[in-house]
């Protein structure tokens, strides 16, 4: 009875009993990892209640904490007696409705949009506030934002980059803020309508080789490396912090960082601290009514003790990192500060005031010299000018954990479960939000995430969007392979999303590769949350490539992304090779496989290419008869080829006329760049994150060739209306 209990209560939970694998085959979950993660999922709660309580009162039991409706649907909350009641609800805009009702209660139909408080009370206990129930009521949107020029159906397109990856003449080793403005401005120029970025996340600036973007300390601020510090002005006008930046030692590390094949981390941090740490005292030094101690004490105000947290983590971090660098994050600190709140974190926020606001100082100058890059990008009458992208999850001894440490379950982290190109599956290694803890708390942490990172942008990519229905957890210390679905409330989720998304009039697009449950795809789709179409997938079943036409309008289409290989890398099969190489493929069958299916993509790709006519026909002399037989033999030929300029460009073209509503493509195949920038399911096998691109901004938008290619992609974009 106890293991049927279990069971009773895991299903409960919403964690899954099987699954449909990567080869379309139902896969039974072992019972033992469906326990390990109830038990992760509940490690504070007993056993022999549900997980999912939803702390509701005792005067009405069965009214929810939080409910989420779309505007204009007929909602009824049922009561759990036959008493009266008097209800209210207060708007968020200050309206109030009002009555009395029995058994149930209709809620009004004309409610704004927005978040507003049912207030629910007896009759005969009207007088006794403690007896008052309260409800988050959430109202939102049928469908998430657009903008104008795509309700007007014209064909966006843009550049996705890595921002760290950009070289220029002017960054430190590091693409930076300056570089994204550069190119916000060169690529409007080109009549290119937006820059998609990496999360902008905040990583450790106390450990800056802990380079992931996708693997954060917080995703409600942002990496302060990415400051341009010579746009910052206490920098420029600080006597000492000039005599230090012109100095030969100064100019010697610095050429060595942009001069570097990967990013040096370490370096570039080093550098930038030092710089900002001189300028500071410039800053300190500005009178009370100066524009800029202005804006900054409005931005630490708005950013509320979540902003104050994040900096005394990193002040409190870079401390005890450099005291004793086993001190990687929250988990290992001495106890005494494992507490964001604890005695200990106060009194050295007490005498350490200086070092915490010099980290609130760094973020308000990252989120200054964002926001400075959007306004660009509106003066250049860029439709989306910049999107951003939310990662799927935070490190789990970070930040974010430290401050809000019930809703995440750090005895179990997220991935992904086995598939083709993954035959081991993928741990992140990240710890994922609880669900009911998520709705307990009313949503109010998803709704802060999303303002966060809605905030100086007109778009945000969401990874793996199939996050919103279900994820894959695995219990801490297992592979894999040994993991199980947990699923979220998805629809209450899309709804916040489509709010979010049109007070910030941010449209969203949602990361939905690899596994994607039939399910979640229709509501997706009417929320108006934009697809992902990566040219490589979109084979249909008899492994033809899709015609341009064939594609979705409701998404984005690129040719690869971050995870993937770039187009050279494709064609020479080099991400098979590096993952046989650091023992990704440890089937030799299967990975012939693989490559034999590569011999076919790109036999099949040309095909298509051909008959499109984006590539001429290739020259075969034989008999009418043998025709097929030489030209597939002429098409293995080519595909045995070096990548031809001819043929990159040919891609570019048949992508830009596709009829998705979005484009975006990455310099690296401009560049004609081999090397990943991340290789999935490695840590230290591979130096993901650091890939630089080959040349600088100045010279890439100074190349014939590239400009070439760009007009001809804004030319096809133009012909796909």
């Amino acid at each position: 009875m106890k293991n049927k209990s279990l069971n009773d209560l895991a299903t409960e939970a919403g964690i899954a009993s099987e699954y449909t694998n990567a080869y379309g085959e139902q896969q039974a979950i072992p019972t033992e990892i469906r326990h390990r993660i109830l038990k992760a999922m509940s490690a504070d709660t007993p056993v022999d209640r549900p997980v999912f309580h939803l702390h509701t009162s005792s005067v009405v039991p069965s009214l929810p904490k939080v409910k989420v409706l779309t505007q204009g649907q007929i909602a009824v909350l049922p009561l759990s007696d036959t008493d009266n009641y008097q209800w209210q609800i207060h708007t968020e805009q200050g309206e109030i409705f009002h009555g009395c009702c029995q058994r149930q209660l209709a809620l009004p139909i004309e409610l704004p949009l927005g978040y507003h408080t049912l207030t629910l009370i007896t009759e005969v206990e009207q007088e006794t506030l403690s007896q008052k129930q309260s409800v988050q009521l959430i109202v939102a949107p049928e469908r998430c934002y657009e903008p104008k020029a795509l309700i007007q159906d014209e064909k966006l397109w843009g550049a996705c980059v890595q921002l760290y990856t950009l070289r220029s003449e002017n960054n430190w080793g590091i693409g930076d803020f300056g570089d994204l403005k550069y190119m916000l401005q060169e690529l409007a120029q080109h009549g290119g309508d937006f820059v998609g970025l990496n999360p902008l996340h905040a990583i450790y600036p106390a450990m800056p080789e802990s380079a992931s973007p996708y693997s954060p300390s917080s995703r409600h601020w942002l990496n302060i490396i990415y400051i341009a510090v010579n746009q910052v002005e206490d920098f420029r006008q600080n006597a000492e912090a000039q005599i230090w930046w012109h100095s030969p030692e100064t100019q010697s590390k610095l050429q060595q960082a942009r001069q570097a094949e990967w990013v040096d981390y370490t370096t570039v941090m080093a550098l930038k601290m030092d710089a900002l740490r001189l300028a500071y005292p410039q800053f300190k030094s500005r009178p009370d009514d100066d524009i800029q101690q202005i804006d900054f004490q409005k931005f630490v105000l708005k950013g509320g003790k979540n902003l104050y947290s994040q900096a005394t983590y990193d002040a409190l971090h870079h401390q005890l990192y450099e005291e004793n660098n086993a001190y990687w994050g929250w988990p290992v600190w001495p106890k005494k500060y494992r507490e964001p709140d604890s005695e200990a974190v106060k009194a050295f926020c007490h005498s350490h005031p200086q070092e915490v606001a010099f980290f609130l100082w760094l973020q308000w100058l990252a989120d200054t010299q964002l926001a400075e890059c959007f306004t660009a990008s509106q003066n250049n009458n860029m439709p989306i000018g910049i999107y951003r992208d939310l990662a799927v999850g935070v490190a789990q001894g970070g930040s974010e954990t430290w401050c809000n440490r019930n809703i995440y379950c750090t005895k179990a982290s997220i991935g992904a479960p086995p598939d083709i190109l993954g035959p081991r599956g993928q741990n992140w290694g990240l710890p994922p939000m609880n669900p009911h803890e998520l709705k307990a708390q009313s949503y109010q942490p998803f709704i802060e995430l999303l303002r966060s990172n809605m905030s100086h942008c007109g778009a945000l990519r969401i990874d793996h969007v199939m996050s919103l229905l279900r994820l894959w957890w695995i219990p801490q210390g297992e592979t894999a392979d040994k993991g199980v679905y947990v699923h979220y409330p998805v629809d209450d989720l899309l709804a916040i999303l489509a709010l979010e998304s049109q007070r910030n009039h941010c449209m969203v697009i949602g990361e939905d590769l690899g596994i994607v449950p039939e399910e979640i795809v229709n509501k997706l789709r009417e929320r108006a949350v934009y697809s992902y179409k990566v040219f490589y997938f979109e084979r249909n079943e008899q492994g033809e490539y899709r015609s341009p036409e064939e594609y979705p309008q409701q998404a984005m289409a690129t040719i690869t992304t971050h995870d993937l290989p770039t187009l050279r890398g494709f064609w020479q099969a080099r991400d098979l090779s590096l993952g046989e190489s650091i023992g990704l493929y440890p089937d030799k069958t299967l990975l012939a496989e693989l490559h034999t299916d590569r011999k076919r993509c790109k036999q099949e790709l040309l095909a298509n290419l051909i008959r499109h006519g984006y590539l001429p026909e290739p020259e075969i002399r034989s008999t009418e008869n043998a025709q097929d037989a030489s030209q597939q033999t002429t098409l293995s030929k080519q595909a045995e080829l070096p990548l031809s300029v001819s043929i990159n460009q040919a891609i570019h073209r048949y992508i830009a006329h596709s009829n998705c509503a979005l484009l975006g493509l990455q310099p690296e195949d401009w560049l004609d760049m081999a090397n990943p920038v991340n290789i999935p399911g490695t840590t230290m096998e591979y130096p993901n994150w650091r890939r630089k691109l080959t040349t600088t901004l100045e010279t890439m938008f100074a190349d014939t060739h590239i400009n070439q290619l760009l007009q001809a992609v804004g030319e096809a974009r133009k012909q796909s209306l």
